[in-house]
């Protein structure tokens, strides 16, 4: 009888996931398995378990991370774009939670004045841009312009397309100027907006979160769905500053 052929040893179903995470830059095991936070199956105690320990152990890498900025010098600038109610307060909060808030600041810029409608469309923005070992959230950001503006009607469609045109530009200078730019897209559900907007109603505490703006977009949930679309669509996202794509479905560890 004929010796029988060794099989080949079969590639581990990992390595097309390992390559995917080292494309992007990061390589985190964690990634390979699903969240328990997203296992309905979990219980409660566990599921806050969980979360309060990778909170702790993500801090304690924000805060290396800060250190790091610091000690080369870096300019980071983070964009937190979406929905409302899709989380990034949230996780803003947790991000700066246990930061130097010296180097780390949080831009929340409000209604533009009308001498500021009278400037160049980022010149507000980069007032609040950070300087060397400096980190700066931009809670929305000049992609206001691609998302609430346009869809509520407080931009022309000619202001609308010299943002797509100039935008690529702007960030591009930022990005030579040695600023490092990292951009976050939320996103939520039609359903889990509505239920979040009604606890923000129900609870005083949160009422301050809710303004007749975000009442209307309510109304235009589709308005702001292609809106979303056809900014991720445009040249807008350089490659230095790539868009990256969330899904929210619940808040915290519950």
């Amino acid at each position: 009888m004929g010796k029988k052929k060794k099989a080949k040893a079969s590639k581990p179903a990992a390595g097309k996931t390992k390559a995917a995470r080292l494309t992007l830059g990061v390589a985190v095991p964690e990634m390979q398995t699903p969240s328990p936070l997203a296992d309905p199956k979990v219980k409660k105690k566990a599921r806050n378990k969980f979360y309060e320990r990778e909170l702790r152990r993500l801090h304690i890498e924000l805060v290396k991370l800060q250190e790091w900025v610091k000690h080369e010098g870096r300019k980071v600038v983070l964009l937190f774009e979406g929905r409302d109610a899709a989380g990034k307060g949230g996780v803003i909060k947790r991000i700066v939670e246990p930061l130097n808030p010296r180097a780390c600041r949080v831009v929340a810029l409000g209604t533009p004045t009308e001498r500021q409608k009278t400037q160049w469309y980022f010149q507000r923005y980069t007032a609040e841009l950070p300087a060397a070992g400096e980190m700066a959230l931009f809670d929305r950001s000049w992609y206001n312009r691609a998302g609430v503006e346009r869809v509520m009607g407080f931009c022309t469609e000619a202001e609308y397309w010299e943002f797509v045109r100039s935008c690529p530009a702007f960030e591009r200078m930022l990005v030579r100027s040695g600023i490092t730019i990292v951009k976050y897209w939320f996103s939520v559900s039609d359903k889990e907006q509505e239920r979040r907007f009604k606890s923000r109603v129900e609870d005083p505490t949160k009422r301050w979160k809710l303004s007749p703006m975000d009442m209307e977009s309510r109304n235009r949930w589709q308005a702001y769905s292609r809106a979303k679309d056809d900014m991720l669509s445009t040249p807008i996202p350089i490659r230095q500053g790539g868009t990256w794509l969330i899904r929210t479905t619940r808040s915290g560890p519950t």
